[in-house]
């Protein structure tokens, strides 16, 4: 590997580590069944014109006169390539200039929209299916999750055989808070990690609903599929630990997270790693 592709690693592993471990890692358990009952969260509604208001209250003056000429930029004509013109400049705006990524994930999906190709739809999709993953706020996730599930819908109808955009969809019905009913989302996942045992995305999907229902042997079983094809996946060594944590069998705990501490090189992240292993070794 190159040095700076292990720079890159490096700086990942890093970031994964301290969201762990000074963020809020491990939800609340609900004993709900990998298979069965409801798991809907009580939510306020948002959308995105309450996220863009909030956004342009942390622009500078010149950046607001600057996205108001993008906005009124749009004139008589083909206005369909404009407004994809103007979707593209608009991502880019939040995305280089302020640094806020829910308004560039909006303009990204709305340019793939426009656009209907696959690849600019998953693309647009993986990006809020991503930012779901590790959002708290239910509400945020509820729209996070509303928007990927329309992109994935409008892929698959271009490609019904894809099973990356299967299992996206999947996961926002397991995790985004957009329906009553999670059945939804699980079985074509499971059907395809059952038709295809080494599809790893579905195994980690399906993973964490073991998790966030509580049911950690079954996350555990999961987990150890992925680890075992990717010895080095840091997020699924990490939710092995956390579940075995859960479980009170810190001995497996403790073995796992000794992986994790072989994987992260910053000084500051291997301190948070030992004190939690002392801690589970008392």
């Amino acid at each position: 590997m190159k040095k700076q592709q292990l720079v890159l690693v490096s700086i990942a592993l890093t970031v994964f580590v301290l969201l762990y471990f000074f963020g809020n890692t491990i939800p609340p358990k609900k004993a709900v069944p990998e298979t069965g009952q409801a798991q809907h969260d009580d939510h306020q509604s948002i959308s995105f014109d309450d996220l863009l208001k909030q956004a342009k209250t942390r622009i500078s003056p010149e950046q607001n006169e600057r996205l108001l000429k993008l906005e009124n930029s749009v004139k008589r004509g083909d206005v369909k390539e404009q407004q994809l013109h103007l979707y593209h400049q608009l991502a880019r705006f939040w995305y280089d200039s302020v640094r806020l990524f829910e308004p560039y994930a909006y303009y990204t999906g709305e340019a793939a929209k426009l656009e209907n190709s696959e690849k600019s739809l998953t693309f647009a999709a993986h990006q809020f299916l991503d930012r779901m993953m590790d959002a708290r706020d239910p509400a945020l996730q509820n729209w996070l999750a509303t928007n990927a599930k329309v992109l994935f819908e409008k892929a698959l109808a271009l490609n019904p055989a894809n099973d990356s955009s299967r299992i996206g969809l999947g996961a926002c019905y397991l995790f985004g808070n957009i329906s009553e009913n999670p059945m939804q989302g699980i079985l074509p996942v499971r059907e395809i990690a059952e038709k295809h045992p080494d599809n790893l995305f579905a195994q980690k999907i399906l993973a964490l609903g073991g998790k966030k229902s509580g049911q950690f042997d079954k996350a555990i079983e999961r987990f150890k599929i992925i680890v075992q094809k990717d010895p080095g996946n840091l997020e699924a060594l990490f939710n092995l630990a956390e579940c075995y944590e859960e479980k009170g069998d810190n001995a497996n705990a403790v073995k796992w997270y000794e992986q994790v501490r072989k994987l992260v090189v910053v000084p500051e992240a291997q301190k948070e790693i030992d004190k939690r292993i002392t801690e589970l070794k008392k």
